[in-house]
């Protein structure tokens, strides 16, 4: 079974918002005419559809893409997501790469729409970036022996439960840990408005190389943050201290206050393979209960390129979440 898929595009990361009965899907698409799945990273714009059930999707075509050139944004408009203001108006915050840089350093850019599909840069479309004064918290420079690229990317965008602003989180890389692989690390950033940001020190750091797509929630007495990350990027700690055979896939961080602190949720990811079979999957409540939706992976060789089925999840007693 095949939740949103197109003949044409391949179909990757991807998040999702609610207005009023209607679901708002929006993912990383890319031309099936490339050939090659690999080369939709840096040849992607975003995609639209809509849904009543997370099921049966309308697909609405192209949203959002990269700037013309030059620009900080005019070659990857990557993984993002979508906020309401009180005065009604969206803002779409996404992943941003240059061909100046080929794209090796990421940065966050904001746009806005009242109707959900035309989206419109806030002037250069740059929201967030690190700065010097970032460095004893993050790698702020791209350092190749360390990592493949600079990591600012996948913002989600939440409101503040303890105050009137929003809180941005962001995968990132923590500085000064000798295993590239420990380096992962869940960024934090601070806005009274959606347009002025302060960058706070890490949510939580350690276990793997990148900790992508990060997504907060709350659900009963805990918190939790769904993550995705791939079987090579394990530490060598969280490999002895997990017991598992490395797996790609999405897992969570859990606690018990926003703030935290933040822990691996114990025992097996909580939905991954080796080869993956579905990556960057985010959690939605939907008709039917919770539920996992993400794009079928399989690698070059048997990549999928489509957003799979609800995969149904629930709570345990002992707070963990778990595939139903």
């Amino acid at each position: 079974m095949v939740t949103i898929k197109l003949a044409d595009k391949w179909i990757w990361d991807s998040w999702y918002v609610r207005d009023g009965n209607t679901w708002h899907a929006y993912f990383l698409q890319a031309d099936r005419a490339l050939g090659n799945p690999d080369l939709r990273h840096f040849n992607v714009s975003q995609g639209h559809a809509t849904s009543l059930d997370l099921v049966t999707w309308a697909h609405l075509g192209t949203c959002f893409a990269p700037a013309p050139k030059p620009a900080w944004d005019d070659t990857t408009t990557w993984t993002g997501s979508v906020v309401q203001d009180d005065a009604g108006l969206w803002h779409l915050f996404y992943t941003g790469g240059s061909s100046a840089e080929a794209a090796l350093y990421q940065r966050i850019g904001h746009a806005t729409s009242h109707d959900l599909h035309s989206w419109e840069r806030v002037g250069s479309g740059l929201a967030l970036d690190f700065a010097p004064d970032h460095a004893g918290w993050y790698e702020i420079d791209h350092d190749p022996s360390k990592w493949t690229d600079r990591c600012m990317r996948d913002p989600w965008v939440m409101r503040d439960p303890d105050g009137s602003g929003w809180l941005m989180y962001f995968t990132a890389r923590a500085a000064g840990i000798a295993e590239p692989n420990a380096g992962g690390a869940i960024g934090v950033a601070r806005s009274p408005d959606l347009l002025h940001w302060t960058i706070e020190a890490p949510m939580f750091v350690g276990g793997f190389g990148q900790i992508e797509v990060p997504q907060v929630v709350r659900i009963g007495a805990h918190w939790y943050c769904l993550f995705c990350s791939r079987a090579q990027d394990w530490s060598v700690d969280y490999q002895a201290a997990s017991g598992e055979r490395p797996v790609t896939g999405t897992h969570y961080l859990i606690a018990d206050h926003l703030t935290g602190p933040w822990r691996i949720a114990p025992g097996p990811f909580l939905d991954g393979t080796e080869p993956c079979t579905r990556y960057a999957a985010r959690l939605v409540d939907g008709p039917d209960g919770l539920v996992l939706l993400g794009f079928a992976d399989g690698g070059r060789d048997h990549f999928g390129g489509f957003i799979m089925d609800p995969a149904p999840i629930v709570v345990g007693t002992d707070g963990f979440l778990k595939r139903a």
